[in-house]
């Protein structure tokens, strides 16, 4: 298991038309092709409130550029794409990626130490 994390940096003031094309468009989109979510956040405290970061679950690298590319071509994102673009013009302005492996003991992770 693999996890991707995305960061979308947004354009100042996009950030809630950012979450709603993720709510009401592309969740549903991914659902259909595949593609496992493993958490959405929102930036309080750092460099910038204008950011979305979030986590994909993927089996492998082989299986994550499959179904990327899938959605990246899926006729209904292309077209939802597109009118939100016409809509709302550049909502993001930077994006980037990274793909992390989980420690052997990540699986403690969130759990008390026995004290």
């Amino acid at each position: 298991m693999i996890y991707e994390m995305r960061i979308y940096r947004c354009v100042p003031g996009m950030l809630p038309i950012l979450l709603k094309r993720f709510e009401d468009t592309t969740l549903q989109i991914w659902e259909r092709i595949g593609i496992r979510t493993a958490g959405f956040f929102t930036t309080v405290v750092g460099e910038s409130n204008h950011e979305l970061t979030y986590f994909l679950a993927w089996e492998s690298l082989e299986q994550r550029e499959r179904l990327w590319g899938q959605f990246a071509t899926d006729p209904e994102w292309v077209s939802a794409k597109t009118a939100h673009q016409d809509a709302h013009g550049e909502v993001v302005a930077n994006i980037s990626n990274s793909f992390l492996a989980p420690t052997a003991f990540s699986a403690r992770a969130g759990k008390p130490h026995p004290v």
